[in-house]
């Protein structure tokens, strides 16, 4: 055993540098044919077919608060933030199991809530698709853990690294909403026990589209395989930001994405009405729209929309860039202080 491993902190690290010290401990399964790294890992486990397999936590605290989520919220976001896992694979989902630990004194009436939510989302978002399983526990706040199954045809699912120079990027989904969302609970909306100037029931009715993007987000499942079958060559869910994740689908294929802004405020500087600054596209983080890399003939699908072509990159130029400068990849880090973060 190395006796140095623990003198470094995940703080000190950050998510990146964690995941390869743990990932150097673990031994491959022989039915994966893509193992940890991706939106799924993929297993070769029918004739025909690939089935996709994807994980996430949320923690009461640093990612949902009570206050601004109610259970029918938590529920709905817990499967759709999964689903779009799967549909970044270019698969169609076909089962979630949840695992939730809640402290003693949660009323079981928000656990019904968070069942119908997930529930409504699977049948909105990914219909056929459907809670089969899970496991139930105590503990100190709410943890709830999904997994999530989808199904792709057999060596078809779409990867990070998969992206060539001259191809296209595009974007499809909703962009920057989310974190305009969290940035107004954060300034505006009561939590625990702290006033503001705004109740959640009113800034429901002032900003409906942005609090849903964050508490309620709605992902194009659908666009997944849509993508896949357009000729697709490279895909990920951007859950932690457009540059952070455009970054990591740079570094796994082993190219630069070079985004336009131009193209970035045609497409999404206004949505719903609002104007959406290119930062808050960028950085926000939690829009679980699909990044996607297509060949440069090809005829994008309806719902997606080209930002920026994919270029070369030699060793120690940037993995991204906007308008030909280098953008640092900024987003979600799970592990980075809560103050850099401001995920609710």
């Amino acid at each position: 055993m190395n006796k140095t491993a623990g003198t470094v902190t995940v703080g000190q690290l950050g998510e990146r540098g964690v995941l390869a010290r743990i990932l150097a401990q673990l031994t491959a399964a022989h039915a994966a044919t893509l193992g940890p790294g991706d939106d799924c890992a993929v297993i070769g486990d029918r004739p025909g077919f690939d089935t996709v397999i994807t994980t996430d936590t949320m923690i009461e605290g640093p990612d949902f608060r009570l206050p601004w989520h109610a259970g029918f919220e938590l529920g709905w976001k817990l499967a759709a933030t999964n689903l779009s896992d799967v549909a970044a694979m270019g698969a169609t989902p076909t089962a979630l199991t949840l695992s939730l630990a809640v402290p003693q004194g949660t009323e079981v009436a928000f656990l019904e809530q968070i069942a119908e939510g997930l529930d409504a989302a699977c049948r909105t978002l990914a219909p056929g698709c459907g809670v089969v399983g899970g496991d139930l526990g105590t503990a100190p706040v709410i943890m709830a853990a999904v997994t999530a199954l989808g199904q792709v045809a057999h060596e078809t699912a779409v990867t990070r690294s998969g992206a060539s120079e001259g191809d296209i990027v595009a974007y499809a989904g909703e962009l920057g909403l989310a974190g305009l969302g969290l940035s107004l609970l954060f300034s505006h909306a009561a939590d625990d026990g702290v006033a503001h100037s705004r109740t959640l029931n009113e800034l429901w009715a002032e900003h409906p589209e942005l609090l849903s993007a964050q508490l309620a987000p709605a992902p194009p499942i659908p666009l997944g395989p849509i993508a896949a079958a357009a000729g697709a060559t490279a895909m990920m869910d951007v859950s932690d930001g457009l540059a952070l994740d455009g970054a990591r689908l740079a570094r796994a294929s082993d190219v630069a994405l070079h985004l336009d802004g131009a193209a970035l405020t045609t497409h999404f500087g206004t949505q719903y009405g609002l104007e959406v600054p290119v930062t808050a596209m960028l950085e926000g983080g939690e829009d679980h729209g699909l990044l996607t890399t297509f060949p440069a003939a090809t005829a994008l699908p309806v719902g997606f929309h080209q930002i920026g072509r994919v270029g070369h990159r030699a060793a120690g130029d940037p993995e991204l860039l906007l308008n030909g400068t280098p953008y640092a990849a900024r987003g979600w880090d799970p592990f980075a202080p809560i103050a850099l973060n401001r995920r609710g």
